[in-house]
């Protein structure tokens, strides 16, 4: 009996053991996604979320440095939405949003549609040259346009080849957003058209075949097939172009020496938090101005996020 009982136990044993093994390594398993997380948001918080609460809280002191910050309440709102400064930046940075989301919308998208249709003259060669702008630095880019947008600038040069009078790019208030715009077109056109053309490659191409035998034009198949089914990617570009607009900063800084746009007109929210807390040394009020700013740029990305269908829309 101890003989026969023997082999029993020792398989017994063995088929034990794997199960020990194997429980660990479901474990592990489930832990390894937190495991690799953990870096990133451990950087996340750090450098993210604990500035964020400091600048809300900074938002409701008066900051007297070394000298410790003094709780004020609602004092530095009040201040913020009595400043005349304050409205003109943002009247301009929603002027300037509300532009480039007319600009850098439809023009990417269309470029997409006729380099994914091949109705270009080489469209590799086409996508590089409109994708290299986002590579340059913005400080790079806005000095090179400072030279281009001058009195005596290529673009000037350019229209009176043409027997066009040149403008007043830099100098005149009226063309301080249109000379913004001009920056921004050149820069981000390539890269959205990029988001929109990533988006066109998951569209079966039995969809234009058969709209196609069934008779229809280019611009039919535009409107009933490309658009619908770009919806998704539409609403990511819509809401990186509302965050990217409301961030303006670099671009009037450089554009203008220190941001001295002709009667404030190219001042951006970004370029006045900037003003205010270390030309000035508010920095309760610009700490307010961020707050501001971040709610604005969170309620509008959820309302063109629910506009263009929610949830629903992404599917």
């Amino acid at each position: 009996m101890t003989t026969a009982g023997a082999p029993a136990a020792e398989s017994a044993r063995k088929t034990q053991a794997p199960t020990g093994r194997r429980r660990w390594s479901l474990l592990d398993a489930r832990l390894a996604p937190f495991v690799f997380l953990l870096p990133f948001m451990a950087v996340f918080l750090v450098f993210r979320i604990w500035p964020l609460i400091q600048a809300v809280e900074m938002s409701f002191q008066d900051v007297q440095g070394l000298g410790g910050n003094d709780w004020v309440g609602l004092e530095n709102y009040q201040s913020i939405f009595e400043n005349p400064l304050f409205s003109t930046a943002m009247i301009n940075t929603f002027v300037y949003t509300i532009m480039t989301l007319i600009i850098l919308i439809p023009i990417p998208l269309v470029l997409a549609a006729l380099l994914d249709r091949g109705r270009t003259y080489k469209p590799l060669a086409w996508r590089v040259a409109l994708f290299i702008p986002a590579l340059a630095s913005l400080v790079v880019v806005s000095f090179l346009f400072r030279i281009i947008l001058g009195e005596n600038g290529l673009l000037n040069s350019a229209l009176s080849t043409l027997g066009l009078p040149p403008q007043a790019w830099l100098t005149s208030a009226s063309l301080a957003i249109p000379s913004l715009l001009i920056i921004a077109t050149w820069r981000w056109v390539g890269i959205n058209m990029l988001y929109f053309n990533s988006g066109l490659v998951n569209i079966a191409r039995e969809l234009y075949e058969a709209a196609a035998i069934d008779g229809a034009k280019q611009t039919q198949m535009f409107w009933h097939i490309t658009v619908p089914l770009m919806r998704p990617t539409i609403i990511f570009v819509l809401i990186i172009s509302v965050i990217g607009g409301f961030q303006l900063f670099v671009e009037p800084l450089l554009l203008w020496s220190g941001g001295n746009s002709p009667s404030s007109a190219g001042l951006s929210v970004g370029l006045l938090i900037y003003r205010t807390a270390f030309t000035s040394f508010k920095f309760g009020d610009a700490a307010a101005m961020g707050v501001v700013l971040a709610i604005i740029i969170f309620v509008l990305s959820v309302i063109v996020f629910r506009l263009a269908g929610g949830t629903k829309a992404l599917r």
